[in-house]
């Protein structure tokens, strides 16, 4: 029976983190995946969904431009696409697999099977070959999660679909209706309805689409969404949804009392992800999970309730994101092995949101904030103000800063949506890790014209040093204070 100093359950972002940090320290290592390597975050998820989301936004930028021009936009069949996806999808995993191989010489074994704890230092390990058995003094669980499925709707994963069933089509949709208007929702949203076959529905149970987000973050989104064609059925609720000649029925009750039946082609059940933590032995093992069936950690890091065993990534209650899965089992691998890391930091986890336009975030927003009842500061700089932005027609969006409400200044989160968003964020999460607050931001130079002279303009503004000042463009620069339940602007 083979034995190793740390057995990586799960081959997905936070596992595969996790195997690697242990060959840096010069361990014996095993990695066990039951099927391939890179998990969601490549495959049916991060990796596949986004290469998605930049080929629907070269598509529709593409028939944007030829209508300006009067030219003929070309067109791209859904094979081509999907192959495209595919070939984005293949390039990562053999990444991964190549130096998987590569590492072998220094103590790192892949294995691919049904991985089950005996206790807490045994696993069994279902290959095609049969069961194989191995011990180890620490154990890393990184199994990831899977789409949430409700027992009452047909998913079959060809008419009504679940995430994992978006690589199957064979075809544009000629209609799809969405059930959830959460990220994952809203981002399939806006893939399918740039993509330019599809007529796309949105059911929303609240009165706006991604409730945890800022009221002007959602506008901006919604606005494009209806611009791209989408439906957006608000105050709504599913009461049912049936298969009906290969086809979807379903029916809505509104707040209103009013019901209504609409038939589409596809389904696409975007209302979450569940943990995989069944049949994984961990009642063997002494791992406590909590109600939701994610496991228990203590105190917030990543051990678990059975000594040795530590977990990471989709299975804990934490967020669902490859980056922080990746810290997480970077961290849980430094801590097992005495190297004793920083705490595990939440605050400063940046953010994207694959919309159109894109929606970028670190730290706490608005809605955050004041359900905190944290008194702060904000300034928000419209894009239609920013030279690049103008430069590239592409004028939706703001960015948002929001700091501590005190001379001091420190930041608490930026908040941006627009083209480029994304690429303005890591230089204030790095401020909020650090404590700072914003002068630092306001003395750099940046280069012209970016997009992130709007971040410094912002700056600018809460020390009231900006080239444009609140007030003087309409509602396109804002700045002021929220303090005990009321916003005072700052002109």
């Amino acid at each position: 029976m083979n034995h190793y100093e740390l057995c990586v359950i799960g081959g997905g972002p936070s596992g595969y983190a996790a195997a690697m940090r242990g060959i840096d320290l010069g361990k014996k290592v095993l990695l066990v995946e039951r099927h391939r390597l890179g998990g969601a975050g490549i495959h049916d998820g991060a990796l596949s969904s986004k290469t998605f989301w930049e080929i629907a936004q070269d598509i529709a930028a593409a028939r944007t431009q030829a209508q300006r021009f009067g030219c003929t936009a070309p067109e791209v069949t859904f094979v081509e696409l999907q192959a495209e996806v595919q070939a984005a999808v293949d390039r990562r995993r053999t990444q991964l697999e190549e130096q998987a191989a590569h590492l072998q010489v220094r103590g790192l074994d892949l294995i691919y099977g049904n991985a089950k704890l005996i206790s807490p230092e045994k696993i069994e390990i279902t290959t095609a070959d049969g069961p194989q058995f191995v011990t180890a003094d620490n154990i890393v669980l990184a199994t990831g999660s899977q789409p949430r499925k409700i027992p009452s709707l047909p998913i079959d994963e060809r008419v009504v679909l679940t995430s994992d069933g978006i690589s199957q089509l064979e075809a544009y949709p000629e209609s799809m209706v969405i059930l959830g208007a959460g990220v994952i929702g809203c981002e399939f949203a806006t893939i399918f309805s740039l993509l330019g076959h599809t007529k796309v529905f949105l059911i929303d149970k609240a009165d706006r689409i991604l409730p945890f987000e800022d009221a002007d973050v959602v506008r901006v989104v919604e606005h494009s969404l209806e611009a791209h064609g989408v439906t957006i059925h608000r105050h709504s609720r599913l009461v049912r949804m049936d298969i009906v000649d290969e086809r979807v029925e379903y029916e809505l009750k509104y707040n209103s009392g009013k019901t209504e039946v609409f038939h589409v082609e596809k389904a696409l059940i975007a209302i979450g992800r569940v943990p995989n933590t069944d049949k994984i032995g961990l009642e063997a093992a002494g791992v406590k999970l909590t109600e939701r069936r994610h496991i228990f950690e203590s105190d917030k890091d990543t051990s678990t309730s059975a000594p040795h065993i530590y977990a990471v990534g989709d299975i804990t209650a934490d967020i669902s994101l490859v980056n922080v899965g990746e810290m997480e089992g970077r961290y849980a691998v430094e801590e097992m092995f005495g190297i004793q890391p920083r705490k595990l930091c939440y605050d400063n986890i940046s953010t994207i949101m694959f919309l159109h336009p894109e929606v970028a975030g670190v730290g706490m927003n608005e809605t955050q904030a004041r359900a905190a009842g944290i008194a702060y500061r904000m300034a928000c700089v419209d894009y239609s103000t920013i030279s690049r932005a103008i430069a590239m027609r592409q004028a939706d969006g703001f960015f948002k800063v929001l700091v501590t409400d005190d001379e001091e200044m420190r930041l608490l989160g930026m908040r941006a949506i627009g083209r480029q968003a994304s690429s303005a964020i890591q230089a204030v999460a790095l401020l909020i890790s650090m404590g700072k607050g914003i002068r630092e931001l306001a003395e750099c130079i940046h280069p012209h014209p970016s997009i992130v002279e709007g971040v410094q303009e912002c700056v600018r503004m809460l020390l009231g040093s900006s080239i444009l000042k609140p007030g003087s463009t309409d509602n396109r620069l804002r700045c002021g204070r929220y303090c005990e339940g009321k916003w005072e602007p700052v002109v």
